[in-house]
């Protein structure tokens, strides 16, 4: 199964983060986490590059 984030979601996530209302790195990696937990075998997120970097912090 595949899941992916629409690119209205992902305008929604970067504009609150910029506003201070979310703390991005959080919200991020609980909604790709959400999706492995309902099932997913692959994630396509416009989000890759932040979350790959996040975890290899």
């Amino acid at each position: 199964m595949a899941a992916y984030n629409v690119s209205g979601e992902y305008s929604m996530v970067k504009a609150a983060a910029l506003n201070g209302w979310i703390d991005e790195e959080k919200v991020v990696l609980e909604t790709l986490t959400s999706f492995r937990r309902a099932g997913a075998d692959l994630i396509l997120t416009y989000h890759a590059k932040d979350a790959a970097r996040w975890l290899a912090k």
